[in-house]
């Protein structure tokens, strides 16, 4: 037994010749290993080799890893962004319903504002439909409100109704004829409140009603406010309701000073009256809001 492993070692270290022939008129190199050596240098080329591919497979796995960790961390914040919102929407819609009028839940939405990891997209589709529908429900409040303060509410100066619309006598012809608006009386200088919001589209002076200004509000919505003493406001300006435009007075065809108040919806003069007191709402005489 020993024998033969002593002649198994001497054969290892039996030399074994490498011949290296160049491609030029050099002569032949000759290179003498060990078989040993060579066991050696194939050996280590297989560790290295093995050692190579292991870094190279941990690598593509880290930087995998390191792929879904971003993905995942990226869908966490999101959706954690998502849950903010929507509870900032749910405790925005609690103080809203807690009013108990729908004026006031209009009046107080604002311009700005009223798992596992198998499942992130699932319960990302469930949230952004949440959040869509409470963005819609607010869009739909957003334009009550804007519908709100484009129709005209209340009386643009106080005092008591002296004609109404439709025909009547004239007061200072006799004959029968048709009134466009009704007449608010007023002393002079009292100041005419605008009854929503809009834009100027005339002030100046008009055959009849004397001082007139007309403002378009949208959605439909005109105002006329004639027979003013002063006009306060210009072609182009943009008023809100409760904004002051001009001062009573007695000019125009007139017997007395008082506020000739018309609406026109659509370009066709309506009972301006069903907007001083609607059947949805009670408003004051003066819109002052």
């Amino acid at each position: 037994m020993v024998r033969k492993f002593k002649k198994a070692l001497k054969r290892t270290f039996i030399p074994v010749t490498i011949l290296v022939v160049p491609h030029s008129r050099k002569k032949p190199m000759k290179v003498k290993i060990p078989l040993a050596g060579i066991m050696v240098i194939i050996l280590l080329a297989c560790i290295g080799t093995g050692w190579v591919l292991s870094i190279g497979v941990n690598a593509f796995e880290y930087h995998s890893m390191k792929r879904r960790v971003t993905y995942f961390s990226s869908q966490f914040i999101e959706l954690r962004s998502t849950i903010n919102y929507l509870k900032k929407s749910e405790d925005e819609f609690k103080r809203l319903l807690a009013f108990k009028t729908k004026k006031d839940m209009i009046n107080a939405v604002g311009d700005g504002e009223i798992d596992g990891l198998g499942n992130i997209e699932e319960l990302k589709k469930q949230t952004q439909h949440t959040a869509e529908t409470v963005a819609e429900i607010r869009n739909y409040l957003k334009r009550q409100k804007d519908a709100y303060r484009a129709t005209p509410m209340g009386a643009p100066v106080s005092g008591s109704i002296t004609s109404y619309f439709g025909m009547r006598e004239h007061p200072k012809w006799g004959e029968p004829a048709f009134h466009g608006g009704i007449d608010i009386s007023s002393s002079t200088g009292m100041p005419v409140y605008a009854t929503a919001d809009g834009v100027v589209v005339f002030s100046g002076r008009h055959a009849g009603t004397g001082n007139l200004v007309v403002i378009e509000h949208g959605f439909g919505f005109n105002t006329a406010y004639g027979h003013n003493k002063e006009l306060k406001v210009s072609v182009g300006q943009e008023v809100k309701r409760g904004d002051v435009i001009a001062l009573s007075g007695v000019s125009g065809t007139t017997t007395g000073p008082h506020v000739h108040y018309e609406v026109w919806r659509h370009g066709k003069r309506i009972n301006p009256l069903q907007y001083i007191k609607g059947d949805s709402y009670v408003w004051e005489k003066t819109a002052r809001n």
